[in-house]
């Protein structure tokens, strides 16, 4: 059986050990409260990355929405580039009903 643990780098931030599904299964607890404590947690399927376990608090920052999608665009680095589109001239096909 694979041991999980945390290492900690010397910037202090985690790197988490792949958990294969079974053990993930079997250690269900653990899991969670790693992703609690240490961040998200791996989870592998045949030897592959295949979903992340992460706290809600974790989850609801990354997910938050950050502005409106007029700020996006207006804090575009292309805002002012000049850029021309080249738009289709074409006129709707004709059917018969």
């Amino acid at each position: 059986m694979m041991t999980t643990k945390t290492i900690h780098s010397r910037a202090g931030a985690h790197r988490a050990i792949p958990w294969p599904v079974a053990e993930a299964k079997a250690r269900l607890s653990e899991l969670i409260e790693r992703a609690v404590t240490d961040g998200p947690q791996i989870i592998t399927r045949k030897g592959r990355p295949a979903v992340v376990v992460v706290s809600t608090e974790e989850w609801e920052r990354k997910s938050k929405r950050r502005g409106t999608l007029a700020e996006f665009f207006a804090a575009s680095p292309l805002r002012g580039a000049d850029i021309q589109i080249e738009r289709a001239t074409d006129t709707p096909r004709e059917i018969d009903l």
